[in-house]
């Protein structure tokens, strides 16, 4: 896992740790030492910790005028037990709410596992959206089969089209008009 990089394709257009309105403002991130781990894994240090044992993820775009985010995870999505899902809304979702982000992109290929709890948080997380959206690519298909068992794919958008849009090719507004035409029809529909 120690290889594993999060996408690094658009430093050009966004650094959340140079963005004043991230929470990872002004973050220093190692070149050299592994300092994150899950369970016996190294991590790659370009990875932020948001204070989950077991799920990391980087902040790989957000736009504040569009008001939507792009973020990719890694490893073990655990609810369960950690309260991940808890963690992720306090600590990174409700901090971007208040900057005026409202349509979230999850990158989920990198989580290997997920083990839910309730859905509270995935409740609260959509009501505070009002108007947006929270959308998973390429997760796992037994991932989202857990979360549809959960009744979380009522929160977070799931769907084929949205594992066959080859993302890594696109420029973020490129990814996120072709996610956001998709789900005003499927919304709308």
């Amino acid at each position: 896992m120690h290889e594993i990089e999060p996408f690094f394709n658009w430093r050009d257009d966004y650094i959340a740790s140079e963005d004043p309105l991230s929470p990872f403002y002004e973050r220093v991130y190692s070149e050299f030492e592994y300092d994150k781990q899950i369970y016996n894994y190294l991590l790659h240090p370009q990875w932020d910790h948001y204070g989950s044992q077991t799920l990391y993820l980087k902040v790989l775009f957000a736009d504040y005028e569009e008001q939507y985010a792009i973020i990719e995870l890694i490893g073990e999505w655990n609810d369960a037990i950690y309260n991940d899902i808890m963690l992720l809304k306090r600590e990174l979702i409700d901090l971007m709410i208040a900057q005026g982000i409202n349509q979230f992109i999850l990158i989920g290929e990198n989580v290997l596992n997920f083990h839910a709890s309730d859905d509270s948080y995935y409740e609260e997380w959509f009501q505070d959206i009002e108007d947006g959206w929270i959308a998973g690519l390429n997760f796992r298909q037994h991932i989202k089969e857990e979360m549809q068992d959960h009744s979380i794919d009522y929160y977070i958008n799931f769907a084929g089209t949205l594992d066959d849009i080859p993302w890594r090719t696109l420029k973020p507004k490129q990814l996120y008009d072709l996610i956001a035409q998709f789900l005003h029809r499927r919304l709308h529909a």
